[in-house]
């Protein structure tokens, strides 16, 4: 008696059936078989009934698939054609339902698009991704574990560690989505990685910085450095001001008070998203005097070479090295006032951070200030551009 076959392979029998040559197949059970064909490929075939007609239905390579993974998606495609159903459009549906990767993250992307802090945080969010996008952005969410997430990571996870911990909080996100979607069932493949990765030595890396007594001398370079006079003058306006880059780099006219001598800066512009008050120098005042002559009537204070579109966001950096200076950076002028303001003045430490927009830790009394200490930052302000001015026969009195 000829006795369907159940459960006929185990692993060792399914492997060395995939190292055979030649175009063949053997049986499992249940319908379930391992087929050989000519061109050498190996791959799963369950064989049932649907609907009262013989379906083949492929379930994968067996290079890829497991004989037991096989068994199990065998026995669940059965039970729906005894059921009435259509295993072909169960698999189809399933895969159009659950998004691979790749399209999970955009929708998140997508849908935090309103809590973003501006346009470059925005494109930053989902470049950062683009590595991960190739190691396994095409797999289906449900489908990636752990070791996927874990060798996409490791190449960079030690030379690059604080964009591959933001990587990793923003996969972490992308899967938070899917499982409240239910896209995905049991845990979250990120959770225990930061267990199984290298840990990160040492601390924050910060931006390098020229020591203070030496800002009045770059100035001086600066002014006849090798670079476009709205580079020039952006560079000094940004010092002066002890702005950020991107906050000096996109400055409109419509934010300045040249009556009032203030630069307001919108919420949407700042880090701490916070509206912030720059309250401006003799020096800036004439720095922006004389970038309105090369405007041309464009929005931006200090234009690219279309007069319609900024500075670049690498024209600092590419001043500095110009000036042989490239260990330093733009951000790091922000430390040099800072260092200044702590060592040369008896400035309180609150005026100075309000001076840096720095957002206060302490949520009490952040809650509490209702000030910017804007009147008490004039004179900071106008003090330390004395300072960052000064010719070397001059004295300045650090008192402000």
């Amino acid at each position: 008696m000829n006795r369907h076959p159940h459960h006929a392979l185990n692993a060792r029998a399914a492997q060395a059936f995939i190292r055979s040559g030649g175009s063949r197949r053997v049986a499992d059970g249940g319908g379930l078989y391992l087929v050989a064909a000519s061109g050498g490929s190996r791959s799963w075939i369950l064989r049932t009934v649907v609907n009262g007609k013989r379906c083949d239905i492929g379930l994968g390579s067996a290079a890829l698939v497991s004989l037991a993974e096989a068994r199990e998606e065998a026995y669940r495609l059965r039970k729906i054609a005894r059921a009435g159903g259509n295993p072909l459009v169960e698999r189809r549906q399933e895969r159009r339902l659950v998004p691979t990767f790749a399209d999970a993250a955009k929708q998140v992307h997508a849908s935090h698009s309103e809590s973003f802090k501006n346009e470059k945080h925005r494109k930053q969010w989902l470049a950062s991704l683009f590595g991960v996008f190739s190691a396994f952005g095409n797999k289906r969410v449900d489908k990636i574990a752990s070791a996927d997430i874990l060798n996409a990571l490791s190449p960079n996870w030690s030379s690059r560690p604080e964009t591959s911990r933001r990587v990793l909080q923003r996969i972490n996100v992308v899967f938070e989505w899917c499982k409240a979607k239910g896209y995905c069932a049991g845990d979250n493949p990120t959770q225990g990685l930061t267990k199984v990765l290298p840990k990160h030595r040492g601390g924050q890396v910060h931006h390098a910085a020229l020591p203070y007594q030496q800002v009045p001398a770059f100035i001086r370079a600066l002014r006849h450095a090798n670079a476009r006079a709205a580079v020039k003058l952006a560079f000094e306006f940004m010092i002066l001001c002890a702005t950020r880059t991107s906050e000096t780099l996109n400055a409109t006219w419509a934010e300045i008070d040249l009556d009032a001598k203030t630069w307001t800066i919108s919420a949407s512009r700042m880090k701490a998203g916070v509206e912030h008050r720059v309250p401006l120098s003799a020096r800036a005042v004439d720095i922006l005097e004389r970038a309105k002559e090369l405007t041309d009537g464009g929005p931006y204070v200090f234009p690219g070479r279309v007069t319609t579109k900024p500075l670049s966001n690498m024209v600092f950096l590419m001043t500095l090295r110009r000036m042989q200076r490239g260990n330093l950076t733009a951000h790091g002028f922000r430390s040099s006032f800072r260092d200044w303001a702590e060592e040369r003045t008896n400035v309180s430490r609150a005026v100075c951070e309000a001076a840096l927009a720095h957002a206060l830790r302490d949520k009490t009394e952040a809650a509490y200030r209702r000030t910017d200490l804007f009147e008490r930052r004039r004179a900071l302000m106008a003090t330390w551009s004395a300072f960052a001015t000064a010719s070397p026969a001059e004295i300045v009195t650090l008192r402000a």
